[in-house]
């Protein structure tokens, strides 16, 4: 999603406080090569229902076992956020990045319910003991990250997953709140400008398909239940002022009054894709990683 839709869904909020802690070294310099267990990349077809997902494991240096990062991107992907996969890497965590199915070529038909499934399914992937033996996954130490659509995807498997140990959100997209606006004739207008723009490196859905699934049954995609279900576990909540995500209020506040103790969460001055900010992006992101281990 662009920032287009943003004037249709939020009104925007000040900004709150900041997650504490830097990791400059692992955004801005490159480690020493292991040259017994160099850093790598593996090209990966998972199946699930219907199809597959095309996937990248990003897999770390070190003898390992690593900690291990879900980093799931938005409707439909044009930023894939690889700059924050390979920080994270670089810092010593392994990163699985996918196409839902039906998107960008992955086999099968894109549907957002499809695509939490697609979530739920690389969780359960990387805890296999054969993948994990393989690419040196540590089983106990897997958090999940999520921007715009990929936000809810990423809260709905951790909280539907108890040993997620971290959930980040940037810039998340509440797809059911946003179907509420959709009510209103002209908020109806701007998405159907908007998706016609969206649907091409997306396959088997039309833009009614999308309104129509998002529309019958809001409260399937309501983002502030998945992070209320996440309980007491570390949240981080990065909105952007210019994108879908200036008022993060309902979420931190979904979660602390579910009891979650250790939120942290912020607002930058930014656009959906946080164009001028991704080095600040990735040494957030790295920082509140390092917290997790």
């Amino acid at each position: 999603m662009r920032a287009g839709i943003a004037a249709i869904v939020l009104a925007l909020s000040a900004a709150t406080p900041s997650l504490a802690g830097e990791a400059p070294e692992h955004v801005m310099d490159d480690p020493p090569r292991n040259a017994e267990n160099p850093a790598g990349m593996e090209a990966l077809v998972l199946p699930v229902g219907d199809g597959a997902m095309n996937a990248v494991l990003y897999t770390a240096a070190g003898e390992g076992p690593h900690p291990t990062l879900l980093l799931l991107h938005g409707f439909p992907g044009n930023e894939q956020n690889l700059d924050l996969a390979q920080a994270a890497r670089r810092a010593g965590w392994n990163v699985l990045t996918l196409h839902y199915r039906g998107s960008w070529g992955s086999p099968g038909h894109f549907s957002f319910g499809r695509a939490a499934e697609d979530a739920r399914a690389a969780l359960a992937y990387l805890r296999s003991p054969g993948v994990a033996a393989r690419y040196r996954i540590e089983r106990e130490t897997v958090a999940v990250a999520g921007h715009s659509m990929g936000g809810f995807m990423a809260a709905e498997a951790a909280a539907a997953d108890p040993s997620v140990v971290g959930l980040a959100l940037i810039d998340a997209w509440d797809i059911g709140g946003f179907a509420r606006t959709l009510e209103d004739p002209e908020a109806m207008r701007r998405w159907r400008v908007e998706v016609a723009h969206d649907l091409p490196p997306l396959s088997g859905t039309s833009e009614e398909a999308l309104t129509a699934e998002m529309t019958e049954n809001p409260d399937r995609f309501d983002i502030t239940r998945r992070v209320a279900a996440f309980g007491d576990r570390p949240l981080d909540i990065l909105g952007a002022r210019l994108g879908i995500g200036g008022d993060i209020q309902p979420l931190s506040a979904a979660a602390r009054r579910a009891g979650n103790t250790q939120v942290t969460e912020d607002v930058w001055e930014t656009d959906h894709g946080f164009a001028d900010r991704r080095i600040a992006l990735a040494q957030r992101l790295v920082a509140w990683l390092e917290t997790l281990r």
